[in-house]
């Protein structure tokens, strides 16, 4: 952890940058940039290992501290409204807490409390439908992961886990989004945010994915052609947003944005057309990059990221 942007204990043996072609194409013309600067200029969503911004957090830091403090009392400061305090707990949206609420679902100390608005207090026993619940607050973690670790395997003995890398980064019960192999690489989210979750693991899902995929053998011109225009792979009819090969490098280098949630699939795709894929990298997550994220750290997204994630 360094200034609380990330974990440096773990170095990168090579940092590639990132690429994204101009435009959808299914010839060989328009390349997968390497060079960052020339390759993701304007507005595209393809903007190589550039991340947002993001906003200050005017939250967290006092020279941003617009509010009237003298007209405020530190008690009320510290109160929550009920229909947040049961969102914060991971277990529905603010809408839905309300119509708990209404119906007197939603005990206060051992109290219904029926009203919109009522703020819970520090210290406040809160029962949801009959169930203890206790708010935690929403964090979302970005890691660069490295080979060797898995999200799956809890418990086996050798293996490591995803988890152990980001296990220092919070104290909330946070979970990885979506799946990860031990061999593939890259950007990997953990939130302990349910409707973050479900949102990125539904097969509906629309966020778009880019990989760097290394074959051991290059990719043919009319291979690319095919996956290009959508092919079958054990029965799914599989669409790739872009396929190109990676600008300056040999053409095993191939790079691919599609939406998919399974990581799974990239690799089915070019082993159905009797390729062994040597590495997988994800260098892009709904609009996630790995600008300033060296293999094996982590860091927190900004509050206009996580907007942006719920938008997207």
């Amino acid at each position: 952890m360094n200034n609380g942007k990330g974990n440096n204990k773990r170095k990168s043996s090579s940092n590639k940058p990132s690429f994204g072609p101009k435009k959808k194409t299914s010839s060989v013309g328009s390349k997968f940039k390497k060079d960052e600067k020339s390759a993701f200029k304007g507005k595209s969503t393809f903007k190589g290992k550039t991340e947002s911004k993001g906003k200050p957090d005017f939250d967290k830091d006092p020279k941003f501290d617009t509010q009237p403090k003298q007209h405020v009392k530190k008690a009320d400061s510290d109160e929550i409204r009920l229909n947040k305090y049961i969102s914060n707990s991971g277990i529905c949206s603010r809408r839905d807490a309300d119509i708990y609420i209404q119906s007197g679902n939603v005990l206060v100390n051992g109290q219904v409390v029926d009203e919109m608005g009522y703020k819970v207090k520090p210290g406040d026993v809160v029962n949801f439908d009959g169930a203890l619940i206790t708010p935690e607050k929403k964090e979302y973690i970005l890691l660069n992961k490295p080979k060797g670790f898995t999200t799956a395997g809890d418990g086996e003995p050798g293996t490591n886990n995803v988890i152990d890398l980001v296990r220092g980064a919070t104290r909330s019960s946070i979970q990885a989004v979506g799946r990860m192999d031990k061999t593939t690489t890259g950007l990997l989210l953990f939130t302990n945010d349910s409707d973050m979750l479900r949102k990125f693991t539904m097969p509906q899902q629309r966020s778009s994915k880019v990989y760097q995929v290394t074959l051991d053998k290059n990719l043919k011109y009319e291979d690319l052609e095919k996956v290009s225009g959508g092919i079958t792979v054990d029965g799914h009819r599989v669409f790739v947003e872009e396929i190109d090969y990676v600008e300056g490098e040999p053409k095993s280098e191939i790079g691919i944005k599609l939406k998919t949630a399974n990581v799974k699939v990239v690799r089915n795709i070019f082993e159905h057309l009797k390729y062994d894929v040597l590495k997988v990298d994800r260098v892009s997550f709904a609009g996630l990059t790995k600008k300033n994220l060296p293999r094996g750290n982590w860091r927190f997204l900004t509050d206009q990221e996580v907007i942006n994630l719920k938008n997207s």
